[in-house]
């Protein structure tokens, strides 16, 4: 892959930069009723959650999904007025983010469209979350254009739009998006990975890092490679992924076993 270097040679977090959670997506709150109250957890450094009902926003409101919805934004606006300062669903994260799926970018620029004004008017989003984003250069026109628009349609100029590439993209994606998705994958994957050269030029808070089969003896060394790799926002798990006859699972919609602990590791969030 090209702009690769060694782990050794990235820029380094600095002893004052705080990691933070960022959530790909949890099961329905019917079935993960505990992993999305966790989200609102005084304490819990959330950077932002994604919501996913099928795929996207769903043929019509959900109301449990509108619940959940509320309760994280509630919890934000408290932080944000003050009325919580213990609360770190803060200004700078717990955000809500809706899932639109760019399927490598095969899908129709009006249907991501569609979906995107669904979340935003039935669930009040504060941003998007980009799954399955392109990383090759001839994709990044249709992204910053799909980008663009996005962030016109949240309005606030707060909003947040993150980019799922899962890998290192070419470097211009930078420049269209808030945060970029440049890990997601196992940790034995994760633990002798490396990082692309030019994401040095960018602050911790630009990337962020998603990995499965983390055991708790390791995550001293897993929070260590994210800091060193420059990654801000991350969701370390020991859940892992299961082939089964349908598919496999996603070892992601659940809370990890060691869940209390690594957010003790991390500590109250901070302003970024």
């Amino acid at each position: 892959m090209p702009h690769l270097t060694t782990t050794g040679t990235a820029r380094r977090t600095s002893g004052g930069d705080r990691l933070g959670f960022g959530v790909p997506g949890y099961a329905h709150p019917l079935l993960a009723p505990a992993e999305w109250a966790e989200l609102t957890r005084p304490g819990t450094p959330l950077h932002w959650a994604v919501l996913n009902i099928d795929n996207g926003p769903g043929a019509r409101p959900d109301p449990h999904c509108l619940e959940a919805a509320g309760r994280l934004r509630n919890a934000r606006e408290r932080a944000l007025r003050g009325d919580a300062p213990d609360d770190t669903v803060r200004a700078c994260g717990g955000r809500l983010l809706g899932h639109l799926d760019l399927a490598r970018g095969e899908r129709p620029f009006d249907e991501l469209l569609a979906d995107a004004r669904s979340f935003v008017s039935w669930y009040r989003v504060a941003g998007f979350y980009l799954d399955r984003c392109p990383a090759g250069r001839d994709g990044l026109p249709a992204v910053r254009r799909l980008t663009s628009t996005l962030s016109a349609l949240l309005g606030d100029g707060e909003g947040r739009i993150v980019l799922g590439h899962d890998t290192h993209p070419y470097p211009g994606y930078a420049e269209t998006a808030d945060q970029l998705v440049t890990f997601r994958g196992s940790w034995t994957d994760y633990r002798w990975s490396q990082v692309a050269e030019w994401t040095a030029a960018y602050p911790p808070g630009r990337f962020a890092h998603f990995v499965h089969g983390v055991p708790r003896t390791h995550l001293d060394e897993a929070m260590r490679i994210a800091r060193w790799q420059g990654a801000g926002t991350i969701f370390f798990t020991d859940r892992t992924v299961h082939v089964h006859e349908g598919g496999h699972t996603d070892p992601f919609t659940a809370l990890p076993s060691y869940w209390d602990e690594i957010v003790s590791r991390i500590g109250p969030g901070i302003s970024e």
